[in-house]
């Protein structure tokens, strides 16, 4: 039987979100999306509310969510501002390969921690000149002794500057791809390793994004996520579980920009007549309304996937492929509708507009989704039909 309700427990966690959101995330997203300063006190809110790390199991103090639970939280954070919540949400990401591949004293070490005070921890994979490409990776790993070590350059790293440790993503041998990859937990202040200085961005100016430098940096052998070569599949495994959370997130931001939108026309009035009492206005809505009505059920099916332990690859990219299309959709028709106060920052819709933009490229790219889906498609989809029946011009027979 499908059920499309929410538990007790779920739904308590979507009130605490929504609550937190409004009441310190809203009111301050316009200053810190102006100055790009980091939004610490906020995070350091978010960690006392225990509304991050929603994932680390209870047996290292976390709550042990699933990743139902995080799309719902984060649907309704990212509908206050993008920018904290990717900040906030990141940690989960970067503790994702240790949760997939960490053994029990890794996790007791790097987890734990991260449930006992305010830490970060960073994901650690694009580079300058490889982005959705995880397989052509080019920073270096050299076994030496007891220890690996690293050379090369991360960009795009969320929380870079404040992050505590990263997992970080290298490779033996770049000529041999995705065989070559390894994965490892790398203490951010390991010698040899700086941060570069924040990028300025489009959208989520509230996220602090920059590079990590990696110049024979020793990491010790026992710091190594699963063994060599396993690289390629944690980050696949990685993105499985973490991209139902970008549908969340993208569904969220259209969520605020319909209800802006729904605020704006009750009020507007243009020849006479209220904005909502055109056909035009009320078509718009409704095409909002229905795409994100999509994308929620479409990111719920994937973190039920993920949640059963399910190979949630396809249905996590259709999910994120569709709500990160809509969030953009959406976000430029309630500016659209707000006409010139769209366009002002003196209004929301600006804002999400550009951080709407953000969700088709980060965490793989909506090509990329549509590279997994049609590769599925071709190779792993199981058809209706054994065998396409003949296509007959002639009468049927009696039956």
């Amino acid at each position: 039987m499908v059920d499309f309700s929410y538990t007790k427990a779920q739904l308590d966690l979507q009130r605490r979100a929504r609550e937190f959101a409004q009441e310190y995330m809203i009111p301050y997203a316009h200053y810190y999306d102006k100055t790009g300063a980091f939004p610490r006190p906020i995070i350091q809110k978010c960690w006392d509310e225990g509304l991050m790390n929603l994932a680390i199991p209870k047996e290292y103090g976390g709550p042990g969510l699933g990743v139902t639970e995080q799309c719902i939280a984060v649907e309704e954070m990212a509908a206050g501002c993008a920018g904290m919540t990717t900040s906030i949400y990141v940690n989960t990401l970067g503790a994702e390969p240790i949760l997939i591949a960490g053994n029990k004293e890794q996790k007791e070490k790097y987890l734990k921690p991260l449930t006992e005070e305010l830490k970060f921890v960073s994901f650690a994979c694009s580079e300058p000149g490889i982005g959705s490409d995880v397989a052509g990776i080019e920073t270096r790993v050299e076994k030496k002794g007891d220890n690996y070590v690293l050379n090369g350059a991360k960009f795009w790293i969320t929380n870079a500057p404040y992050a505590d440790y990263f997992t970080v993503f290298a490779s033996l041998d770049p000529n041999q791809r995705h065989k070559a990859l390894c994965a490892f937990i790398v203490d951010a202040d390991t010698p040899g390793i700086k941060t570069g200085r924040p990028v300025e961005k489009m959208g989520h100016r509230a996220s602090t994004t920059s590079a990590v430098m990696f110049r024979d940096a020793e990491v010790p052998a026992e710091n190594i996520l699963g063994s060599e070569g396993e690289g390629f599949k944690i980050a696949m495994q990685t993105f499985a579980m973490t991209r139902p959370s970008i549908a969340a997130f993208a569904t969220g931001l259209a969520k605020a920009a319909m209800e802006y939108a729904r605020e704006y026309v009750n009020k507007r009035e243009a020849f006479n007549q209220k904005l909502r009492e055109f056909e035009v206005i009320q078509f718009k809505l409704a095409e909002m309304y229905m795409k994100i009505e999509a994308s929620r059920l479409l990111y719920l099916k994937a973190a039920w996937t993920a949640d059963n332990k399910e190979d949630s690859t396809v249905p996590a990219s259709v999910a994120k492929a569709i709500a990160t299309d809509v969030a953009m959709e959406v976000a430029s028709e309630a500016v659209q509708i707000h006409g010139g106060y769209g366009y002002i920052d003196q209004y929301p819709l600006e804002k999400l507009f550009r951080d709407a933009k953000l969700y088709q490229i980060y965490e793989g790219t909506s090509e990329v989704q549509r590279l997994i889906l049609g590769r599925y498609v071709l190779k792993g989809y199981k058809p209706a039909m054994e065998q396409i029946p003949k296509w007959l011009n002639e009468a049927p027979p009696s039956f």
